[in-house]
């Protein structure tokens, strides 16, 4: 067997399988119909990938890229929950398959940061060319050291004591007591793409954007409600798979059923309240 014990949170236990699902997404009504009302095609799952349970996700982006391409799919923008991406795989999507990806990323977890106070890692310049970093108040670091750290390459950058003790802003940079900041950063290419994507994720019109990605929530909801993909019928990944192929394809064959007869499917998503507060206005119509 393949099945594999996992948990999620505090409180989702499972032993089975994951699937990764892939879906095409519409940001605009399609063209209008016959009366003039707008048609927005249906959601397609493009593919479906299944893996044990214990397989992190962020392992799997990049070989469902590989299939997508494989069958002459990829898109040109990816929307990705926040377990899927890292520092490495928003550099190789763009560099091997020209995918943006549309994901959260880590925040950085320095105590600056978590207390949104003082001097994180954005409040410092990187000098790429000259290897050097120039924190707030215009001094230059004093060493900067490539390593590696938890099996990843790295740069620790010091800046020296002598600065830093008498700086008027210290409490707001640093807690060492001896010494002075200390920064770890990635490197050059892996470090300005997190910058980037950090800095794109605050903005409105990159949340606005990313709210696209609701639309396989519903999906994942769909495919337990209609095939009841949350239980596996089968022993073995091959056959699991076969059965999550399966329910994609039928999924598909709903969405397209409801669009070619001219009942496109809700592509809202409606609270039972909401719901019931629907049907008692109806009753009353």
């Amino acid at each position: 067997m393949d099945a594999r014990w996992a948990a999620k949170g505090e409180d989702l236990f499972w032993n089975g399988y994951k699937v990764h699902i892939s879906e095409t997404c519409h940001p605009t009504p399609g063209e209008n119909g016959e009366n003039g009302e707008n048609i927005v095609p249906p959601n397609l799952i493009t593919n479906v990938a299944t893996t044990d349970a214990t397989v992190p996700d962020n392992q799997m982006t990049e070989k469902i890229h590989q299939m997508l391409a494989a069958r002459g799919l990829l898109p040109a923008e990816h929307y990705l929950d926040s377990g899927y991406p890292s520092a490495e795989i928003l550099v190789s999507a763009r560099k091997r398959f020209d995918i943006a990806l549309v994901t959260p990323v880590l925040l950085d977890h320095s105590s600056q940061a978590r207390a949104a106070a003082g001097y994180d890692r954005s409040a410092f310049t990187i000098d790429w060319d000259a290897e050097q970093v120039i924190c707030p108040q215009g001094q230059a670091s004093s060493s900067w050291s490539p390593c590696t750290q938890r099996e990843t390459a790295a740069i620790v950058v010091k800046f020296g004591g002598e600065v830093c003790r008498p700086c008027p802003v210290r409490s707001l940079c640093t807690s060492a007591k001896k010494g002075g900041r200390q920064l770890t950063i990635r490197a050059r290419p892996l470090q300005q793409a997190l910058d980037q994507a950090r800095v794109d994720q605050t903005s409105k019109e990159w949340q606005d954007k990313y709210k696209l990605r609701a639309g396989v929530e519903g999906t994942m909801r769909q495919a337990v409600a209609v095939t009841g993909v949350r239980r596996a019928r089968y022993r073995g990944l091959a056959k699991v798979h076969l059965e999550h192929v399966f329910s994609a394809v039928a999924l598909n064959l709903i969405r397209l059923d409801a669009w070619w007869n001219g009942h496109p499917l809700d592509r809202t998503r409606t609270g039972h309240l909401a719901r019931l507060e629907l049907a008692e206005l109806a009753l009353a119509a």
